[in-house]
């Protein structure tokens, strides 16, 4: 709507840039454009204003399929008012030119007339179809509208373009539409428990083989156990019959060395035996041979020579004497059996 602003008798207009306005006076056009701005006065002045911007317009209506169904239609048209010009002179555009306000209401019939140029194709192609086809014939539905809207002869006097149209759903009752959703439904239930049984025996399939590579791994790992401890026997046996096989060759080894060692002996205390025999015949034959001498130098030394020998000898066996005390007995005696002694000689 323009922006429409008072200065004395004036009035001053300012519209928008997507606003096609026409200033009037006596009949005749005396400005018209997009985005104008003038002064003008409103005692003389006849202005129109016509929105020049694309324009959606939804539309819900009913239709009939040929099996007697009663169907929703969604769509949408967009248009826009093509030649401002044609429409002002069809359409009541004006506006007040002391408020700026609009007197009619051009756009409402404009909406009327393609919601019912629309809905006609629609309604023609449905009629002609079952239900089940018809849900599905969207496309069939949106060019027929389209084609419709396109050629109509009424939109171009009125200087209307209709820029596209759009079928967005067509819909059944509340009721029937869960009906024919049921088959689908079940279908895709049967398919999700189909799915589910097989994930479950697939999960079941997985667990199995789990299981069994468990078992599996269990055996092996009793297998591999035996295995170690039988090697663990054979290890000790082995270690046992080594270190009997030690001990015997250390014990034959030590008997080897005190047989040895014992034959060393014996043979070294032979050997000591001999050479103590043979320096006890040696000395024995050296003790005789010396006495053998010393008897023969004895046999031919006078007996008063003997004597002092003997008792020379016989001080050498004695015992150490502190102190000897000489009786005259003593002496009496010792010289009586000296005298005897060479008197006898």
């Amino acid at each position: 709507m323009a922006d429409v602003s008072k200065r004395f008798f004036l009035r001053h207009l300012r519209s928008n840039p997507t606003s096609w306005v026409r200033h009037s006076v006596r009949g005749r056009a005396k400005r018209e454009g997009v985005g104008l701005a003038f002064w003008y006065r409103p005692l003389t002045a006849v202005l129109s204003e016509v929105p020049v911007d694309d324009r959606e317009l939804p539309l819900l209506f009913h239709a009939r399929t040929s099996d007697f169904t009663d169907v929703t239609v969604q769509a949408t048209v967009t248009y826009r008012v093509a030649e401002p010009a044609v429409a002002v002179a069809r359409l009541d555009f004006s506006i007040d030119p002391q408020q700026g306000t609009s007197r009619g209401r051009p756009l409402e019939q404009i909406a009327t007339l393609l919601a019912e140029l629309a809905q006609q194709p629609a309604l023609d192609l449905l009629t002609r179809l079952p239900l089940a086809e018809a849900l599905t014939e969207v496309a069939s539905v949106r060019e027929a509208v389209s084609a419709a809207l396109s050629t109509e002869p009424r939109l171009a006097d009125l200087g209307v373009q209709v820029v596209s149209a759009r079928v967005v759903a067509i819909r059944p009752e509340p009721e029937l539409e869960r009906a024919l959703q049921t088959p689908t439904r079940e279908a895709v239930q049967v398919e999700a428990d189909r799915a589910t049984f097989a994930r479950r025996a697939q999960a079941v399939e997985q667990e199995r083989g789990i299981a069994e590579n468990e078992l599996k791994n269990k055996i092996e790992l009793a297998r591999r156990e035996q295995q170690l401890v039988e090697q663990h026997g054979a290890n000790a046996r082995r270690r046992a019959e080594l270190d009997a096989a030690a001990q015997l060759a250390d014990a034959q080894g030590r008997a080897e060395r005190d047989r040895l060692l014992s034959a060393a002996e014996a043979e070294k205390e032979q050997a000591l035996a001999e050479a103590r025999a043979a320096g006890v015949r040696a000395l024995g034959i050296a003790q005789g041979e010396a006495e053998a001498a010393k008897l023969a130098a004895y046999r031919d030394l006078p007996a008063e020579v003997l004597r002092g020998l003997a008792l020379r000898e016989l001080a050498g066996q004695l015992p150490e004497i502190g102190q000897l005390t000489v009786t005259p007995d003593v002496i009496t005696g010792l010289l009586a059996r000296f005298g005897a002694g060479g008197g006898d000689r």
